[in-house]
């Protein structure tokens, strides 16, 4: 068990409470129900006077992550972890990487954005990459229940917090860089500068495996051992012949080629096989073995999920960024032989830029577009919606602000061939509208019409 803990709640007899100032809590409020709850000593940034040993530091956080990797990056070592960063992308690559491995007999886990998953243990974790304390616990959960091999996300935020901080990677992928947060990062040459730091997390002799069709790409050459796949990579996409419900794919590596068939549909997927293939075939797993177990790997929930209902299909798809949208939107464009009909919002509290930008996509590749919600959190959902909709001089669109309203106009408008394409939410079973979570599933609404 690690000995700090930051959430009073979870305290127990000895543990040492880190006490945090975040963003919206203040860790400083609940030293005495840590106290109660049995800690040995208390850490933060205040001047205080208390019944049990207490350490003012100048930033608990730094504190914290200091101690953590020098206390237990050690023990951690063992695994062999592979990060994967980029826009898009990084939860389909890391999920097919994790089964594939599974598949293949090791003993393997996933972390990122659907959760942490090994053997039969899933958890939720709140974060595409977890804060550190998080991180570390779970990896040591990891460790102790024997797993070898751990691929997880690793996001642009965790880069910069480092929350990832006393770790090794075996290996690296980076997937693409595409407008998306910000309103963090401010301009895309940091968000990509942000990205670039998971290659000091690599193991010396550890592997960066980069998309080349993607410019970006070449700022992670900064690691000298690099292989890169795509139309002019070194795992060299040939052909691909795409289906409703599979992928044909022909690919070539030094001077050989490859057939394989992927369960997944869509462009952005061969890319998404692809990564996986590259970065397990560089870390010793041969691509005949590869191959193989191609036909038991299946992408995670809510990535292009898809149901027939009714006459026509209806997928959902985690697509929340402009250039996911507009990848998504694309792909089925290809298989269509009727209308696109897409269903898609913005979140509220985050990026405003790329709503516009979301909306003209829409509008623009769709046949028909209903705006809704997803996640208007603690902002105006009609200011959200006028923000979608600034500038657009289409007339194919409506604004149901209900989901699940939205959802099922979305269904009942299916008519022969018709394809339904539910945008935003993916594998997340809720809706944030103020502070509170409340559960809302778009699959979950789509079966009941099955």
């Amino acid at each position: 068990m690690i000995k700090y803990e930051t959430n009073s709640k979870l305290i127990k007899e000895g543990q040492i409470f880190v006490a945090i100032k975040g963003h919206t809590v203040d860790g400083h409020d609940f030293i005495d129900e840590a106290i109660k709850n049995g800690a040995s000593k208390i850490v933060g940034e205040k001047d205080l006077s208390l019944s049990i040993p207490y350490e003012k530091v100048d930033n608990s956080e730094e504190y914290l992550k200091e101690m953590l990797v020098k206390e237990y990056s050690k023990e951690l070592a063992s695994l062999k972890i592979i990060g994967i960063t980029g826009t898009n992308g990084k939860t389909t690559s890391c999920y097919l990487a994790y089964q594939t491995l599974t598949k293949l007999g090791k003993q393997a886990a996933y972390l990122g954005t659907i959760g942490f998953y090994y053997k039969d243990k899933k958890i939720e974790v709140n974060n595409t990459t977890p804060d550190i304390l998080t991180l570390y616990k779970l990896l040591m959960e990891a460790e102790e229940a024997g797993i070898e091999y751990v691929v997880m996300e690793v996001s642009s935020h965790s880069l910069s917090y480092e929350r990832i901080a006393g770790l090794k990677l075996i290996a690296a992928a980076f997937t693409n860089l595409t407008e998306d947060h910000l309103d963090y990062h401010k301009t895309m040459a940091a968000y990509l500068n942000e990205k670039v730091k998971i290659t000091k997390y690599l193991q010396d002799d550890g592997i960066m495996i980069l998309n080349s069709d993607d410019d970006a790409s070449e700022a992670f050459k900064v690691f000298k051992n690099y292989k890169t796949y795509g139309l002019k990579g070194d795992y060299k996409i040939e052909s691909f012949d795409i289906k409703p419900d599979k992928t044909n794919l022909k690919f070539g590596y030094q001077n050989q080629d490859y057939e394989v068939t992927t369960n997944l549909t869509s462009k952005f997927n061969v890319y998404n096989y692809l990564t996986c293939l590259a970065t397990l075939n560089s870390i010793g797993f041969t691509i005949a073995d590869l191959i193989k177990v191609t036909k038991d790997v299946y992408p995670p929930k809510g990535r292009c999920e898809t149901y027939k209902v009714g006459k026509g299909y209806a997928v959902v798809d985690y697509a929340h960024t402009p250039d996911a949208v507009e990848k998504v939107i694309l792909a089925y464009t290809e298989l269509k032989k009727n209308r696109i009909i897409t269903i898609v919002g913005c979140g509220g509290d985050r990026d405003p830029l790329k709503r516009p930008i979301m909306g003209n996509i829409a509008t623009k590749l769709s046949d028909y577009v209903i705006f809704t919600n997803d996640n208007p959190r603690t902002e105006d959902p009609k200011k959200i919606m006028d923000d979608i909709i600034k500038d657009n001089k289409s007339q194919n669109y409506e604004i149901i602000y209900d989901r699940t309203e939205a959802i099922t106009k979305g269904i009942k408008m299916l008519e022969d061939n018709d394809i339904l394409l539910i945008l935003g939410k993916g594998h997340e079973d809720y809706q944030i509208i103020g502070h509170t979570k409340y559960h809302l599933d778009d699959a979950e609404i789509v079966r009941s019409f099955m």
